[in-house]
């Protein structure tokens, strides 16, 4: 894995700082302004840092374990979800709570803003409930769906909610009761990522594979013969290119033109173990990708020797990667407990 990095001019992935967190670190979410980086752990807490390092607020979470969260897309605002049934808003100015409410089922395991941030959307078993931001009033509920509720998306430049399920996606709007439309499809969707553009919806999938809808038109595409199931996709900024997981090497999929059907995806070689997550800059031309194995690398895709960095972080997976919204640091989540911050020099 060495040599991988020796080809490179340097290692241009540098340490910024790094700190101990009491449990695996669950998810990583930046404040709109870029000021501050939240990790969440699955025992509960949730710490909330500046770009120095800081602790600036540790929140309670969620009894039992927090389970995902999402940052206002504007305002310093936190959602987050956990296993006690409860959707909970934070304001990360005070670090005090803004609103509880009950999600529904006995896990509440994802959550959404609007593009706006004035609607959050989360998910709790078969349902879906929708929540005005400041108050925490419930709008409406959707569901039951086919099975449990593994990802919601809102399309973007768009008020319209994308559901997977076992079974396929639903489209909901917030006025209306009732889906606006189904795209049917016999597996068990585990991931959704809408294209930057809105164009084309894809998901990862429990049966090791990556469908992807052309949302105009409802037409699909299907990738298969991948070595396990995939949960890790990211979209480039231009909606050309999706990144994916599921397995030792990320997948780079040309999805411009005529799309990704019949062509094969870039591969980058350089990890030791399964892949657990790819995240593109958003608004760059680098990609990050992390493994099983503790190993976390940037790569230029476009370059001939595209790894321009990496840094073995931990001895055990990283479990979560984030780019700060000025695509300048790189946060890094452990599964045994710790976070860092790498600047690409």
């Amino acid at each position: 894995m060495a040599s991988d990095v020796g080809r490179t001019a340097k290692n241009r992935l540098a340490l910024v700082w790094q700190r101990g967190l009491p449990d695996h670190v669950q998810e990583l979410a930046w404040t709109a302004d870029g000021t501050h980086i939240v990790a969440a752990t699955i025992g509960g807490p949730i710490f909330a840092y500046d770009r120095a390092g800081t602790l600036h607020h540790e929140l309670p979470g969620h009894g039992f374990g927090t389970l995902h969260i999402a940052a206002h897309p504007a305002k310093p605002l936190l959602a987050s979800g956990g296993q006690d049934g409860s959707v909970r808003v934070w304001d990360l100015e005070t670090g005090g709570e803004l609103w509880q409410a009950d999600g529904g089922a006995a896990w509440v395991e994802r959550l959404a803003w609007n593009l706006d941030g004035s609607i959050l959307a989360s998910a709790a078993g078969k349902n879906v409930r929708l929540w005005r931001a400041e108050s925490g009033e419930r709008l409406a509920e959707f569901g039951p769906h086919g099975g449990t509720v593994a990802d919601i998306a809102w399309k973007p430049k768009a008020n319209e909610l994308a559901v997977a399920a076992y079974g396929g996606i639903a489209f909901y709007e917030p006025d209306r009761a009732e889906a606006i439309r189904h795209f049917e499809w016999k597996g068990s969707p585990l991931r959704l990522a809408w294209s930057p553009t809105g164009a084309m919806l894809a998901h990862g999938n429990q049966d090791a594979s990556v469908h992807f809808w052309y949302a105009d038109t409802g037409r699909e595409l299907h990738m298969s013969g991948y070595p396990k199931k995939v949960r890790e996709l990211s979209w480039d900024f231009a909606g050309r290119v999706l990144a994916t997981g599921g397995g030792e090497v990320p997948c780079l999929w040309d999805c411009s033109g005529a799309g990704p059907e019949g062509r094969t995806p870039k591969m980058l070689q350089g990890h030791a173990g399964s892949v657990t997550a790819v995240q593109w800059q958003r608004r760059g031309f680098l990609i990050a990708t992390s493994d099983d194995a503790g190993r976390v690398c940037v790569w230029q895709p476009a370059n001939t020797r595209p790894l321009l960095g990496a840094a073995n972080f931990a001895e055990d997976e990283i479990s979560c990667l984030a780019w700060s919204p000025d695509d300048s640091l790189l946060a890094v989540g452990s599964g045994k407990g710790a976070i860092a911050l790498f600047r690409v020099t």
